[in-house]
């Protein structure tokens, strides 16, 4: 990341800016110049970012939709194992018309690193999913991205990568 004049901007390889406001704000913005601000709110603790994470699962094997628009962030970037792609409209949408069910989700081998309001969680899970009326059991690594935020913690980024057999 190459760092520009003294105003806090940063501007990464890809052409992103960042903009670095107070420890209770994170700006972000592109080239043109848009940016959007988001309050942070305090430290997360890793009790919080567990009991967020089963609370996510609950809601997805659940289709708890009300209980997933609170919990997922606006700025949802999903990674499924697939390689599928979604944001926080998509993903619900993919549990709500049913393309997507989750049957059990189960994690172990959890490490959880705190970094201020920011909490990763890494491990090891088994999904049992059907996708397009398919079944399939998914032995995954992941890696789950929590930020505490002023309504609570919001989760804003998955990645899973499929074990081999």
């Amino acid at each position: 990341m190459s760092k520009g004049p003294a105003n806090g901007r940063r501007v990464a390889p890809s052409g992103v800016v960042l903009l670095f406001g107070t420890e209770r704000e994170l700006v972000e913005g592109d080239n043109r110049g848009m940016a959007k601000t988001q309050a942070m709110n305090g430290l997360i603790t890793v009790a919080e970012v567990l009991q967020a994470e089963d609370a996510r699962y609950d809601a997805q094997m659940g289709d708890d939709f009300e209980a997933l628009e609170q919990l997922l962030g606006k700025d949802l970037v999903y990674f499924h194992s697939s390689t599928v792609q979604d944001t926080k409209d998509s993903f619900i949408e993919s549990l709500r018309s049913g393309k997507v069910v989750y049957n059990e989700m189960e994690r172990s081998n959890t490490k959880v690193r705190v970094f201020g309001n920011v909490a990763i969680i890494t491990g090891k899970a088994v999904f049992e999913v059907t996708v397009k009326r398919r079944d399939k059991a998914l032995n995954l690594l992941f890696h789950s991205v929590w930020v505490k935020r002023d309504n609570g913690p919001q989760f804003v980024s998955w990645q899973a990568t499929q074990l081999p057999e």
